[in-house]
């Protein structure tokens, strides 16, 4: 599996709206508006690949104030779940955080994920909340 950015509006930008959108929309019933993929563009887009150059996991990170970075839109193909790729996706989103200056990663995991993320360094902050119909918490880890 590579790992690599993915430039806004390439190809492989697209394949990772798809797989976005298979795993975190569609069974929510929700779907992309033109507006949420062009408010992207000054996003950084990070996917890993398989060796036939599908693009098999995806997360978008967003640089914030005070040298903090938001995570979101973590996906992985089902087929390529509990196999090690998210956790190898969200290290490598960390060391590309800290290479842009950010010392702090936060996130807002949905309440089935919170074990993976928690596994991974993350603690939750505050309050549960409900975000695109379901449960999430805000979560955060420090980089340095």
């Amino acid at each position: 599996m590579t790992l690599r950015e993915v430039a806004y509006g390439a190809p492989d930008y697209d394949a990772t709206v798809a797989l976005r959108d298979a795993v975190l929309r569609r069974p929510l019933g929700l779907v992309f508006t033109p507006e949420q993929l062009a408010a992207e563009a000054d996003e950084i887009h990070l996917a890993g690949f398989a060796d036939d150059g599908a693009v098999r996991a995806c997360v978008v990170l967003v640089p914030k104030p005070d040298g903090v970075m938001k995570l979101r839109q973590m996906a992985v193909h089902p087929d390529h779940q509990r196999q090690g790729l998210g956790a190898r996706l969200v290290a490598f989103a960390e060391q590309v955080a800290r290479a842009r200056g950010a010392h702090r990663m936060v996130l807002n995991a949905r309440d089935a994920a919170l074990g993976f993320y928690a596994g991974l360094g993350y603690a939750v902050e505050g309050e549960g909340f409900v975000e695109v119909t379901i449960p999430h918490h805000t979560m955060v880890k420090d980089l340095e």
